[in-house]
């Protein structure tokens, strides 16, 4: 059966189509879209794992980089005992404490909390 023709014979002499032939033609639009379909998941797989080893690379480049960050950036005392009414030791990442200072000034006088009851452990620079 050729589908071009069985087509052209059905619109031309205005006769129907039998129960087979019809069941033939749509069994052909199902599986070209389903086809369809099955390409465009393919598509989305490649480029989803195209990103994803883009974003490893990137990642374990940015670890690399905080290791030899660590690595020169001078080690702090923690045995420094702690002030009375603080809360404990803040690590700094490229910040310098009059900045931290404000910053947890700020914090704290947004949320109406006096500095000694907040706890502080990081503070780092967003580029």
């Amino acid at each position: 059966m050729n589908l071009a023709l069985l087509a052209a014979q059905t619109t031309d002499s205005g006769t129907k189509m039998e129960i087979g032939d019809a069941a033939l033609v749509a069994l052909v639009g199902y599986s070209v879209v389903f086809l369809g379909i099955v390409m465009l998941m393919v598509i989305l797989y490649i480029t989803g794992s195209i990103f994803k080893k883009r974003d490893a690379k990137a990642a374990a480049a940015k670890a690399a980089d905080a290791k030899t960050e660590a690595k020169a950036a001078p080690v702090a005392e923690k045995s420094a005992p702690v002030a009375p009414g603080s809360a404990g030791h803040v690590k700094l990442n490229g910040v310098p404490e009059k900045d931290a200072a404000m910053i947890m000034a700020i914090v704290a006088d947004k949320l109406q909390t006096p500095l000694n009851e907040l706890r502080f452990i990081s503070i780092k620079e967003v580029e």
